[in-house]
């Protein structure tokens, strides 16, 4: 009887899931879709596909617009994209993630002070990714000039309607970007008045960013006048950025107010194409970028899970919950400890770590009846025929443990301490980075996770080019982690993740979510509602999640004691079963609750049943897709 009724419930719960009502309405299409962080920006994709162009094309233009729009991201912040050619039916991953400057040396950082390296400030700086990032795209795989991908965000920059979210965020933060002239300058356009940031629908302009880009425009036309091709065209205008006179100025200002920044960092810093990430889970292969990135962390989590019988459990219940979670702090700590840039010695074990052996060890870890704070780093070594070369600075990892600090359980991109299921905590949630994702009915679709330059941004000289913050995602010691120790010319680990699914050959899902650590949290569980819940990609993009924070933040404070793992710390959604509650606190978790847990997730599916694209948009603040 007892089994009839656990059985009754499962299937009430899954038809519940079926039947769930969404707050906006799923997006449908035949040649196209374009979403990402803001509606202005989504216009700016739609409008290059209106002109003939493709995904890429697209894509580029809404990174554009939302970096222009400081959509938790500025110019001199960083991209990373996943890009699936339907040619070749091969998926790229493109790394432009800016790296450490000259200078930027654990023991530079440890003589001012710090345990991690700062979290704002010219000091926090990587060298700017997403312009070269734009550049390597559109040129190698797009079919516009830059000049029309370009053309929406310079018309932002001349002015548009600044929404309440950006003006809000900047008018909590001026006192600290008060500090930088040039970010004075741009962002509080009413010094010495109450509101001293603009107003939500003022029009906010940007000249000298306009300047900036009209200058690459420039040099793209310069070129094609030459004679050259548009691949050429588009890398006379990189050039002009990385290695000219706007990088001049990027540099003079940088090193004015107390940067690091040379020019031969920025000339000697190129985007890399790149072999993704890949695992298989129950025939569906899914992609992600490499290790220098959290991205492998949902691939491990993946492997993991194939050795549950999720579907039985039930969505949300406490034994799925459960296992959730400690699959998760499995694959954290291994993130926390062994990933870091694969270009810098040594060499991150992703063989054994992505190896389905030591997916079903961890599994067989997995602590079924309570909550395991003493989770740490597994040995992927002995899964790739090696030895671990760092078993003894494994066991100088007891502090690892100590779960006598408070923390956020999101990174704390603003200013102040926040505390749980408040307004400006609920902010936090909705911002921290954005997504862009888009797909055309030739069969290009592009998933990225831009960020980097996000309020309080240091803007370097009269290049109206906000500064990255991302060097805070490096660490000092070893000990933490001896693959992400700040070096010159070495990429952070970032918490950047964009997703991308095949299924039977063909595109099935791409998607992305903002959201620091969060982000592979949240995706993997979309990615579940989906495949194991039958979940529409809106019910997915809107279904309550969970979070962890039994894991070393990313981003967010400068000494060890802010960064530390909370362990049985947990974020419910604040509509969870009293059942489900009870049992999850008798396992020994310390539950917060919130009515949006799911994080700002943006999803594209492909109905090839239909031959129809299906578009999921958050329902978290100002995310927006347009498709046709």
């Amino acid at each position: 009887m007892k089994k009839f009724f656990s059985l009754l419930f499962l299937g009430l719960s899954i038809a519940a899931v079926k039947a769930q009502q969404t707050q906006k309405p799923p997006l449908h299409a035949k040649n196209w879709m374009a979403i990402t962080g803001k509606p202005l920006a989504a216009t700016a994709g739609a409008t290059l596909f209106q002109q003939g162009g493709n995904a890429v094309d697209a894509a580029c233009a809404m990174l554009a617009a939302t970096c222009t729009m400081w959509d938790v991201l500025s110019w001199g912040g960083e991209t990373q994209a996943l890009i699936y050619n339907p040619t070749t039916k091969k998926v790229i991953a493109l790394n432009a993630m800016g790296v450490a400057p000259t200078g930027a040396t654990a023991a530079f950082f440890k003589s001012k002070g710090y345990e991690f390296p700062p979290e704002y400030g010219p000091l926090a700086a990587t060298t700017p990714g997403t312009p070269g990032g734009i550049c390597y795209m559109l040129a190698e795989y797009g079919t516009k000039s830059l000049r029309e991908v370009l053309t929406p965000a310079m018309e932002l920059a001349a002015g548009y309607p600044i929404d309440a979210q950006t003006a809000n965020s900047i008018e909590r933060n001026k006192q600290r970007i008060k500090d930088w002239p040039y970010s004075k300058n741009v962002l509080l356009p009413h010094l010495g008045q109450q509101r001293e940031a603009p107003r939500a629908g003022e029009i906010f302009v940007q000249q000298e960013l306009l300047a900036t880009l009209t200058k690459m425009i420039e040099a793209e036309q310069k070129a094609l006048k030459k004679g050259a091709s548009r691949k050429e065209a588009i890398m006379a205008a990189y050039d002009r950025f990385y290695k000219g006179d706007i990088a001049d100025e990027f540099v003079r200002g940088c090193q004015e107010q107390g940067g690091l920044i040379t020019k031969n960092d920025l000339a000697n810093w190129t985007p890399k194409w790149e072999e993704p990430m890949m695992v298989n889970y129950k025939g569906i292969e899914v992609y992600k970028l490499q290790q220098w990135t959290q991205g492998p962390v949902m691939l491990q989590a993946l492997n993991i899970l194939e050795n549950f019988d999720l579907k039985k459990m039930g969505y949300n219940s406490a034994e799925y919950i459960h296992t959730l979670y400690q699959t998760m702090n499995m694959a954290f700590a291994d993130r926390d400890f062994y990933y870091g840039d694969p270009a810098f010695a040594p060499s991150e074990p992703m063989r054994g770590l992505l190896s389905k052996e030591y997916a079903k060890q961890r599994a067989g870890q997995l602590n079924k009846l309570s909550n395991d704070p003493l989770v740490g780093p597994g040995d992927p070594y002995p899964f790739q025929q090696e030895k671990n070369p760092f078993a003894l600075l494994l066991q100088k990892r007891a502090f690892d443990l100590n779960d006598s600090s408070a923390r956020n359980f999101v990174p704390a991109h603003d200013s102040g301490s926040i505390a749980l299921a408040t307004t400006e905590y609920q902010d936090r949630l909705w911002r921290g980075t954005t997504s862009v994702e888009a797909a055309d009915k030739e069969g290009w679709v592009v998933s990225i996770t831009p960020s980097g330059g996000w309020i309080p941004a240091v803007i370097a000289g009269h290049t109206g080019v906000g500064m990255s913050q991302r060097l805070q995602s490096f660490v000092l010691d070893s000990v933490l982690n001896p693959f992400n120790v700040v070096a010159p010319g070495k990429r952070p680990r970032v918490t950047l993740t964009p997703s991308f699914a095949l299924k039977d050959g063909k595109p099935f899902l791409s998607f992305a979510v903002q959201g620091g650590d969060t982000q592979d949290q949240n995706l993997l569980q979309f990615f579940l509602n989906m495949v194991e819940f039958n979940m529409t990609v809106q019910q997915a993009c809107e279904a309550a999640n969970i979070n962890s924070n039994q894991l070393w933040l990313s981003l967010g404070g400068n000494a060890i004691k802010e960064r530390r793992p909370k362990p049985g710390n947990i974020l419910l959604h604040d509509k969870t079963p009293e059942a489900v509650r009870n049992a999850l606190q008798k396992m020994g978790y310390k539950i917060s609750y919130d009515d949006r847990t799911s994080g700002p997730i943006n999803a594209i599916f492909f109905d090839w049943k239909h031959g129809s694209l299906w578009g999921g948009s958050s329902n978290h603040g100002e995310d927006y897709g347009i498709g046709w």
